[in-house]
């Protein structure tokens, strides 16, 4: 298998440390909100990649972790720690959001057939571990307190900006604007890993360390959960490229000066879900959830679909129109397997089924090409053999993809055959019309237009008579 890794930026085949063992970790989400659907596309695709692993028969830990305390309003290290924030939005305690949010994210998760990590472990739980290697980079030389904070000192390494090499638009990627500079840091890249001050003094969770009661800095996090997990050597680590700097770049200096050798092999970037007026934002308030897109009657594997349709290192754009065609092709990919009709006595077509596979697996083997593995698909259903070879190669693809391709096609078909139940529809409709010209009668034309309007988006036409209104359904 080749994959792209960010460190060395190009493609490489894919070698794990322990022969037919993987070690994968995943920047979790920090839960002060919803996760939006940009985030969301990260995680399908790592959903995929750690899939595809298993599928080629290696034994996958995956850890993530769940940031409950310390990420800042800028990731550099600056502004208000996005917990509290969240805390004061909502007139809740921190833990109460953290609980609801992470519930929230795994519920998202789950529609979308993104499977839960073998571990899941909120910051919160692991404020010893953060202490010790601090402690640690302190006692080598990599570390000193200064205004109450300590920070990690990047002047003491060979060379820090890994991911881009002094590239600084790059390097702005995951920095947030209008933050102010940290005038204690002996070094402009220098980063907090443990706090006792802050202009923020409503900082909710703290902590006693040897410096002093306060809190961990955010990148200290990953490292110290992925060291208490994994081990010293990881294979793969994941993330959204804005992740790259300075938060994954921050945690590799951290790493392996704490552990006086290379920490991670492979890097793992998922880059931007944008829409017309650029990236996806939480901080900027332009975000869209799944359950928004629920909410506009689209089925959460439509986006996985429209994720799926394009390679992870190209920049997605999102539209309602781009994910109505996604949408669209999803369904009809469901009707066409829907009309298989395999027969129980016929054997496996063992010809096509080593084609095919070998395909699918040379897509997804060719740096996680979901957009080949896609057209594995279709070819499966294109293919001159038996309908049982055909749903055996499209379960066999779905565990990977998870699509619910044959589970969502039979769904489809018992949806189709359900009876209709026109007679309360009807009624609905006559309810709604009678309540509309009572509005009309009180004048309130705007209250009418709004019923209209809502049978309209039920594909319910009225056309207003002297003998009243008549109404007809798409």
């Amino acid at each position: 298998m080749q994959l792209y890794n960010s460190l060395s930026r190009k493609k490489e085949i894919f070698k794990e440390n322990v022969p037919g063992k993987v070690n994968m970790y995943t920047c979790g989400p920090t839960v002060y909100h919803f996760a939006h659907i940009g985030n969301l596309r990260s995680y399908i695709m790592e959903d995929v990649l750690e899939k595809h692993l298993r599928y080629s028969g290696y034994d996958v830990k995956r850890v993530m972790n769940i940031t409950d305390v310390g990420h800042l309003s800028s990731d550099a290290d600056t502004g208000e720690d996005k917990m509290v924030k969240g805390a004061k939005r909502e007139n809740k305690t921190v833990m109460d959001i953290a609980k609801f949010y992470t519930d929230a994210f795994f519920e998202d998760c789950k529609k979308l057939n993104i499977k839960t990590p073998d571990v899941v472990e909120p910051a919160t739980n692991c404020i010893d571990e953060f202490i010790t290697m601090v402690s640690g980079l302190i006692e080598k030389g990599y570390a000193y307190l200064a205004g109450g904070n300590v920070y990690f000192d990047t002047s003491k390494l060979d060379e820090y900006y890994v991911f881009n090499k002094h590239d600084s638009e790059e390097l702005m990627v995951g920095v947030r604007e209008g933050v102010e500079e940290d005038t204690n840091k002996r070094n402009k890249n220098d980063f907090v890993l443990w706090f006792t001050k802050s202009k923020f003094e409503e900082q909710a969770l703290k902590w006693d360390s040897p410096w002093g009661v306060g809190y961990p800095g955010w990148h200290i996090e990953c490292s110290a959960i992925s060291l208490k997990h994994l081990g010293e050597y990881m294979d793969i680590h994941c993330g959204g490229i804005d992740n790259a700097f300075p938060h994954h770049t921050n945690e590799i200096a951290q790493s392996e000066a704490y552990l006086g050798h290379k920490w991670c092999n492979y890097w793992f970037h998922v880059l931007h879900l944008n829409t017309n007026t650029g990236k996806m934002s939480k901080s900027k308030g332009e975000f869209l959830t799944v359950s928004l897109l629920e909410e506009k009657g689209y089925n959460p594997l439509a986006y996985r679909f429209f994720c799926l349709q394009s390679h992870y290192r190209k920049q997605l754009v999102f539209s309602y129109e781009n994910l109505d065609g996604a949408a669209t092709a999803y369904d009809k990919l469901l009707k066409k397997i829907a009309a298989l009709n395999p027969v129980e006595s016929d054997e496996l077509d063992m010809a096509a089924v080593e084609k095919l596979t070998a395909s699918f697996k040379a897509a997804l083997d060719n740096d996680i090409n979901t957009s080949l593995a896609v057209t594995a698909v279709y070819d499966v259903l294109k293919e001159k053999t038996n309908d049982k070879t055909k749903i055996y190669l499209l379960n066999d693809f779905d565990r990977v993809l998870s699509l619910d391709l044959v589970e969502g096609a039979k769904k489809l078909s018992q949806k189709n055959e359900a009876p209709v139940e026109v007679d309360d529809f009807a009624k609905y409709v006559e309810e709604q019309i009678a309540l509309r010209v009572e509005a009309k009668k009180a004048k309130n034309f705007a209250e009418a237009d709004r019923i209209r309007d809502e049978l309209a988006s039920k594909g319910v036409t009225l056309l207003d008579t002297r003998e009243g209104t008549k109404w007809s359904k798409e």
